[in-house]
């Protein structure tokens, strides 16, 4: 088998949050009078880093700082925080992985004591040898924690996989010199992922058939 461990992208490609972004940004553009967003609109334009985003919507950070704008964003998304579900297949897949004998983590971008909730809540500790966030909650991006992660593994970059949902994703894949594929099912459209010339699946279990059936 080619790869020995997977990492793994948590918002959008193991839990199925993309419903909760759009209303937490909704609330933030409602409060101030500006106009919200669809799903179909939401895929065309979220980007990391986060910022670059807020300014795709509109937002003036002369007029109110992004850091007062993500604090709204982040104080509604976590009066739902346990709401969200795992993507369909998820804990199987996960399973999966283990039981052939691969190991794995996840790399997010999203605030390390979130991450920690949320893989306690479902019960997904056990699975990880390594579960890292960031130290905020501005999605700023995770490039720098990722080479931490592949200079500690014990792994040859050639045998390790990311899975993602977003072109950053595929960035961060680029930065350590590991494969990457991507899931349609988050925060990103497929046609924006299709243009980074990963190889694009529809849901996790379709990545795992490739997974665990890849050659040296």
């Amino acid at each position: 088998m080619r790869y020995k461990h997977i990492i793994w992208d948590w918002n959008g490609t193991l839990l199925d949050d993309r419903w909760l972004c759009i209303e937490a940004i909704n609330k933030t553009l409602t409060k101030r009078n500006m106009n919200t967003i669809t799903d179909n609109e939401y895929v065309e334009l979220f980007c990391f880093p986060v910022k670059d985003y807020y300014k795709k919507l509109g937002f003036d950070f002369i007029r109110e700082p992004f850091s007062s704008l993500g604090t709204d964003f982040v104080d509604y998304y976590n009066s739902k925080f346990h709401e969200p579900i795992l993507q369909n297949g998820a804990k199987a897949s996960l399973r999966s992985v283990l039981d052939a004998g691969l190991t794995q983590s996840i790399l997010s971008a999203g605030k390390q004591e979130f991450l920690d909730n949320w893989i306690e809540y479902h019960g997904l500790k056990d699975n990880f040898i390594c579960v890292l966030g960031v130290d905020d909650h501005y999605a700023s991006g995770k490039i720098e924690i990722a080479k931490i992660l592949i200079s500690e593994l014990e792994y040859d970059p050639d045998h390790v996989l990311m899975i993602g949902d977003t072109i950053h994703d595929h960035e961060v894949a680029l930065s350590i010199g590991v494969d990457c594929i991507l899931v349609d099912h988050g925060h990103v459209s497929k046609e924006r992922l299709v243009s980074t010339g990963r190889v694009v699946r529809s849901g996790i279990e379709s990545i795992m058939k490739i997974v665990l059936t890849s050659e040296n």
